[in-house]
C-alpha cells in the first residue's frame, strides 16, 4: 500500500511539474506572439471558422489559374471532364499563406472556376481529399494543418467534411472515434468505405508520427478503428497509399524523424512496403503483411505523390525529395523528376519513358527479362548541384530529358517537368496530369503554379498547359538564415535569462 501511494504521490509531483511547465511555456508564448502581433493560433481558426458560417450563398465565377501552392489536394472530378484542387499552401520567405480555396478545372475549355460555398471548412494543408460519384458526387475531406503567417504556431485538424458537388453545398460530420488530429497522413476510397493511414502531429514543442489505421462508413457515417493483426508499419507520413483490385490496400515508403537530444532530430525515409487486407482466416478482422516490389527500383525518397488508374490496376508517381543528413546541421536535399509506375497485380515498378524517338527504321528493342530487370535497379542516377552554402546543399536529378535507343534510333531531348516534392497528380480519360509542388534551392523554397499533361496510353510527351518561369518566383526571405537563427537564439535567451532573474527575485521577496 505505502509503494503504491508513494508512486501515485510522485505521479501527482510529476503532473504538477508539467503543468508549471506548460504554464510557463504558454505564457512565454503569449509574450512572444504579442511582439509578432499574431494572434492564438485556435483564435485564429476560429475567427476563420465564424466567417466561413456567416457566408449565405454560393458565389461562382471564372477566373485565373490557382496561385502558388504546394501540399494542396488534386483530383479528378468523379462524373465531368474537370479537374478539382483544394487548399494548399505558400510561403514566400516571410509570410506563410494557407488556403481554403476550392477550384475546378474544365479540361475541354481550359478555363479555371472557383467556388465558394457557405460554411466551408478553414484553410490547411497537408491534408486528403477523396472523390466518389456516390450521391451524384462527393468530395471527402480529413485533417490537415493550419500555420500562422509567421510559422510560428501549428493546429492540426481532426475533422471529416464532405462536399455535395450537385448541390455545391459543404458539411461537416459529426462522428466521434475517429483518428486523432494529424496531417501528412493518407487516405483511399475502397468500396464504400474511406481508409486513413499514419500521419504525424507537430506542436513545435513536441511531435509524434502514427501508423494507425481508420476506416468511415459511407453509409452508416460511423469510424472505426482497425485493429489489425501482422507486423504494422512503422510509424510514417508522407507515404503512397494505394488501394488494390482486390480490396486490398498497398502502403510504401514515408518518412518520419525521431529525436537524438534537445533540438537535434534524425529524419529516416522509408523504403518498404506492406499491404493491408482481411484476414483469409477470420473475415472479420485485419492483417497486414510486408510485401516486396520488384522491378526498376528508384533511389529513397519521400514526398513522392501517386495517383491510381481508374480500375487500381496501376499506380503513377513522380518527383520527391531524399534529405541527406551530412551531420547534426548539414542537410542536402536530392529533389528528383523521375516518372514511375507501379503494377499493382504483378507489384512491379517501371521507370516510364516517353517515346518520341526517329527511327530509321521501326523496330522495338527486345524487353529484358523480370530477372535481370530486378538485379539492375540499384542503379544511381546522375545528379547535379545547384546551390552549397555549406550548411544546406540542395542537388536536382536525376532529370531523364532523353530517351535509351537502338542502333537505329537518334536520341531526342524531351521535355520533362523540373524536379519537386509534393506535386498534384490526378488521371482523367488515361491522361495524367501534374500541378504544382515545390523544391528548395539553398534557403529558397521556390513553389510552382504550372500544370502537364501525359497520355498514359501514347508515353509521347508532357504538354504544357500552364508555363511557370522559376526566375520569375519572388522570395521575400533572406539567404543568410543562419546568422539570423543565431540572433534569435541569443535574444531568447537573453529573455530566458530575464525571466528567471524576475522569478528569482519575486521568489527572494516572497
Amino acid at each position: 500500500m505505502g509503494k503504491k501511494d508513494k508512486n501515485k504521490k510522485k505521479g501527482k509531483g510529476a503532473e504538477k511539474t508539467q503543468a508549471k511547465t506548460d504554464k510557463k511555456l504558454s505564457s512565454k508564448l503569449k509574450k512572444e506572439l504579442k511582439n509578432l502581433g499574431e494572434d492564438d493560433i485556435e483564435s485564429i481558426v476560429a475567427q476563420i471558422e465564424s466567417q466561413e458560417k456567416k457566408r449565405l450563398q454560393v458565389t461562382e465565377c471564372q477566373v485565373d489559374p490557382p496561385s502558388r501552392r504546394v501540399n494542396f489536394t488534386f483530383v479528378a472530378h468523379p462524373d465531368k471532364d474537370q479537374l478539382i484542387l483544394y487548399g494548399g499552401e505558400f510561403f514566400n520567405g516571410q509570410k506563410t499563406f494557407v488556403y481554403n480555396d476550392l477550384f475546378f478545372y474544365n479540361i475541354p475549355n481550359n478555363t479555371w472556376t472557383l467556388i465558394k460555398a457557405p460554411a466551408g471548412p478553414p484553410p490547411r494543408c497537408g491534408h486528403q481529399m477523396v472523390a466518389t460519384s456516390a450521391n451524384k458526387g462527393q468530395m471527402w475531406v480529413f485533417g490537415g494543418e493550419f500555420a500562422s503567417p509567421t510559422q510560428s504556431q501549428f493546429y492540426h485538424y481532426r475533422d471529416l467534411w464532405v462536399y455535395h458537388v450537385a448541390q455545391k453545398q459543404w458539411e461537416k460530420i459529426t462522428s466521434p472515434e475517429g483518428p486523432s488530429a494529424r496531417s501528412g497522413h493518407r487516405m483511399c476510397l475502397v468500396k464504400k468505405q474511406l481508409f486513413v493511414f499514419g500521419g504525424f502531429h507537430d506542436n513545435l514543442r513536441d511531435y509524434k508520427y502514427f501508423n494507425d489505421v481508420y476506416c468511415f462508413d459511407l453509409e452508416s457515417y460511423k469510424w472505426k478503428k482497425i485493429e489489425a493483426v501482422g507486423t504494422a508499419p512503422a510509424p510514417r507520413s508522407g507515404c503512397c497509399m494505394m488501394p488494390l483490385q482486390d480490396g486490398r490496400i498497398l502502403i510504401y515508403g514515408g518518412y518520419s524523424k525521431e529525436r537524438l537530444k534537445k533540438d537535434v532530430d534524425k529524419g529516416h525515409v522509408y523504403t518498404d512496403a506492406f499491404v493491408l487486407g482481411l484476414d483469409k482466416h477470420d473475415q472479420t478482422k485485419y492483417k497486414w503483411q510486408q510485401v516486396k516490389i520488384g522491378g526498376q527500383h528508384f533511389s529513397p525518397r519521400c514526398s513522392m505523390p501517386v495517383v491510381t488508374s481508374i480500375n487500381n490496376l496501376s499506380a503513377y508517381c513522380f518527383g520527391g525529395v531524399f534529405d541527406v543528413e551530412d551531420d547534426e546541421e548539414d542537410i542536402s536535399g536530392n529533389f528528383f523528376n523521375d516518372f514511375y509506375q507501379v503494377d499493382l497485380e504483378k507489384m512491379i515498378w517501371r521507370q516510364m519513358q516517353l517515346s518520341n524517338r526517329k527511327d530509321s527504321k521501326p523496330r522495338r528493342q527486345k524487353a529484358t527479362n523480370e530477372e535481370e530487370t530486378t538485379t539492375s535497379m540499384e542503379v544511381e542516377s546522375a545528379t547535379t548541384t545547384i546551390a552549397d552554402d555549406g550548411v544546406f546543399k540542395v542537388t536536382i536529378g536525376p532529370t531523364p530529358i532523353t530517351n535509351e535507343a537502338t542502333t537505329n534510333t537518334e536520341e531526342i531531348k524531351l521535355f520533362q517537368p523540373s524536379p519537386r516534392m509534393n506535386c498534384g497528380l490526378a488521371i482523367k480519360h488515361g491522361v495524367l496530369y501534374l500541378y504544382g509542388g515545390m523544391y528548395e534551392d539553398g534557403e529558397r523554397e521556390l513553389t510552382f503554379s504550372d500544370l502537364y499533361s501525359l497520355d498514359l496510353k501514347k508515353l509521347d510527351e508532357w504538354k504544357v498547359i500552364i508555363e511557370d518561369d522559376a526566375s520569375k518566383i519572388e522570395w521575400l526571405g533572406s539567404d543568410d538564415s543562419e546568422s539570423e537563427e543565431e540572433d534569435s537564439s541569443e535574444e531568447e535567451e537573453e529573455d530566458d535569462s530575464s525571466e528567471e532573474e524576475e522569478e528569482s527575485n519575486n521568489m527572494e521577496t516572497e
